[in-house]
């Protein structure tokens, strides 16, 4: 009957200690923005341009191998085309498209991510003209032997029209013909983060 009774306060006392035990907290990576980049293609029906935006921070929250969540800010005072055009450059920054004197900066916040490994689903909430909408693309994630995570979408799709972005759009404005450009716009992101 002792043993018996041992037995049971050992189970409580492993269960009890079980309960105290702390969960890992994931740790916040600081995304470095000169390793990280932003690109961007816009296409309309004559062809297509493209560039790059400058990201301002962001970070990545990390639990052993996985992000948990995270956000980054975009400079959109710094859309360039690589073509060098500056009367696109400055189109872009108008008011009818991302009206980056009002609105300098867009961003985008991780609310969930799905998947395992190096595959990942992230889904959140992007911001373009003081407009919320949320967006959900694939990523791959990398941790390196250095410390560093390194998270990579390759083609983000964004509906501009969406966050009031209507210029040039057959959506809005049937009779444009061959001077329409399309409603989406693809982003590529790499986050380069360390902690």
């Amino acid at each position: 009957m002792k043993l018996k009774i041992s037995s049971i306060f050992l189970l409580v006392a492993v269960v009890s200690l079980s309960a105290f035990k702390n969960p890992t907290k994931p740790v916040t990576y600081n995304v470095d923005v000169t390793k990280s980049s932003i690109t961007w293609v816009g296409k309309k029906v004559t062809g297509s341009h493209n560039g790059t935006i400058a990201l301002k921070s962001g970070t990545l929250n990390v639990n052993g191998k996985s992000i948990t969540g995270g956000g980054f800010i975009v400079d959109m005072t710094s859309i360039k085309d690589a073509d060098g055009s500056a009367k696109l450059e400055g189109h872009l920054k108008a008011d009818d498209f991302f009206g980056s004197e009002k609105f300098p900066t867009s961003n985008f916040v991780i609310t969930k991510v799905t998947g395992s490994g190096a595959n990942v689903t992230v889904t959140g909430n992007l911001t373009i003209k003081g407009i919320t909408k949320p967006l959900t693309f694939p990523a791959t994630v990398a941790v390196g032997a250095d410390g560093t995570v390194t998270a990579t979408a390759s083609k983000i799709v964004v509906d501009r029209t969406k966050y009031d972005i209507k210029y040039g759009s057959k959506s809005f404005f049937e009779s444009i013909g061959d001077k329409a450009i399309y409603d989406e716009f693809e982003l590529a992101v790499k986050l380069v983060a360390k902690k």
